[in-house]
């Protein structure tokens, strides 16, 4: 009777590593927001914050990008720019570049956020309560 031989054991082969997660709005390349927002050759840009609100003029032309598309459908109703740029996953430098070319070509509007008063007038609000007191 032979005594049994053992076997080598050989690592396995380690599985490659996960591949990192694209973080939401991170382009795969810089060159595809070059072509988003075109040539900026005079540099001027429209003064956009976060916070300002773009409503659509017209529908978009057919000479139109598709991203520029994207924004004229989406500002049927009054959109900030930054909702703008997550629903287009785009940084806030590309969707500046592309509401300035919007905004000289009058496809959209810009207007600024709808302020509310921070205290209600207290008289409005005692004749309110008078008003309901008398129901």
């Amino acid at each position: 009777m032979t005594p049994p031989r053992r076997q080598r054991r050989y690592p396995a082969q380690e599985p490659p590593p996960p591949a990192k997660p694209e973080r939401q709005g991170e382009a795969k390349n810089p060159e595809r927001l070059y072509v988003v927002a075109g040539a900026d050759e005079d540099g001027a840009r429209a003064a956009l914050d976060l916070v300002t609100l773009i409503v659509a003029r017209a529908d978009p032309p057919p000479s139109a990008t598709p991203e520029q598309t994207a924004v004229l459908r989406l500002c049927a109703a009054p959109l900030s720019v930054a909702e703008l740029s997550a629903y287009l996953t785009l940084p806030f430098s590309a969707m500046t570049v592309l509401i300035t070319e919007l905004l000289t070509a009058e496809l959209v509007q810009a207007r600024a956020p709808i302020v509310r008063q921070a205290v209600p007038d207290r008289s409005l609000l005692e004749a309110v309560m008078h008003g309901l007191q008398r129901l």
